[in-house]
């Protein structure tokens, strides 16, 4: 009798804990189902990575539609010239082709990443001296401006003075008129431009007259 009835107090004690496990489950999934899903079955959520800040700004010079003949047939594609910058004396300038356009823009891009140059900005953040820049049949005559005065160029000129972190100066095209061309004979201009300093070094050290009594 004796081992009965501890069966029986036995099955009365697991009814017991089950009874209180259950509820404890229930309460849990409850208070999950609140939170939008059960803990350690939520999904894993990603941060959005934050914003890159650009190293250069891009611009768009032209895109053109090239065609090559060839045995089977014609083959077209997008030929697209982009000039890139920071705005503080670094510039850059590429081509790329491709049957897409988006493609033909993201070759230029890497080519002027990879074809960059620097200038020293003049007072006024203009050039230091006026200058002839040439490439082919083109001519690309710079004048420095006052301060106020902008930048009275166009095209693909004014695209690479803008972006280079040129803001006051004049400018003309003689010649041909080919948008890589003309940036060709841009560049031309500005990385032969020569800054006071530079031209001190070249003269040397001023010397002194021996002419005097």
């Amino acid at each position: 009798m004796a081992n009965e009835e501890k069966k029986v107090e036995n099955q009365e004690v697991q009814a017991e804990v089950k009874e209180t496990t259950e509820n404890v489950e229930t309460n849990e999934n409850a208070q999950n189902a609140k939170k939008g899903a059960p803990r350690g079955k939520r999904p894993f959520t990603k941060r959005a990575p934050k914003a890159e800040v650009k190293e250069y700004e891009e611009r768009v010079v032209t895109i053109n539609r090239v065609t090559k003949v060839v045995s089977g047939g014609k083959r077209m594609k997008f030929s697209a010239v982009v000039v890139i910058g920071n705005g503080k004396g670094k510039y850059g300038f590429g081509s790329g082709k491709s049957g897409e356009v988006p493609d033909a823009i993201k070759k230029a891009v890497e080519k002027a990443k990879r074809n960059t140059f620097n200038i020293e900005l003049a007072n006024a953040k203009s050039i230091s001296h006026e200058i002839i820049g040439k490439f082919g049949a083109t001519e690309v005559f710079l004048k420095p401006a006052p301060e106020g005065t902008g930048i009275i160029a166009g095209g693909a000129v004014r695209a690479i003075l803008e972006l280079a972190g040129i803001q006051n100066v004049y400018s003309k095209v003689y010649g041909s008129r080919t948008p890589i061309n003309v940036i060709r004979a841009t560049h031309n201009a500005l990385s032969n431009l020569k800054s006071y300093k530079g031209v001190k070094a070249l003269r040397g050290p001023k010397e002194e007259s021996s002419d005097v009594k």
